[in-house]
């Protein structure tokens, strides 16, 4: 390999800061703190949110969405007494009925 071109290759503990796990690796990835480990040596440390010992896939923890919640804020928002709230307005006794209208205008189009 050529000199001077390539990021350094060395070993690098990532600590998983929700559970506090940490594992010693061989990568380039740069940082600027460090951290002494059991074995007494001292290596560059490069913190990570999620890794498989707090990621709920791998904990098992993972959690359903809960649908029926969802299905009862849209009936209580788009519904009255039951049923589904109608949103065109009632015709009055001089206006046709919007049904009326409509039998109307694909008669029309027949013609």
């Amino acid at each position: 390999m050529k000199e001077g071109i390539h990021p350094a290759y060395r070993e690098v503990v990532f600590q998983d800061m929700a559970s506090g796990f940490k594992f010693i690796t061989r990568s380039t990835v740069n940082s600027r703190e460090k951290i002494k480990m059991e074995d007494g040596k001292e290596y560059p440390l490069f913190k990570l949110d999620v890794t498989s010992e707090s990621h709920p896939f791998y904990t098992g923890a993972q959690q359903r969405i809960i649908e029926t919640g969802r299905v009862e804020k849209f009936r209580q928002k788009f519904a009255r007494g039951g049923k589904v709230a109608e949103t065109a307005p009632e015709a009055g006794p001089d206006q046709p009925s919007t049904k009326d209208s409509a039998k109307n205008a694909k008669g029309s189009a027949k013609a």
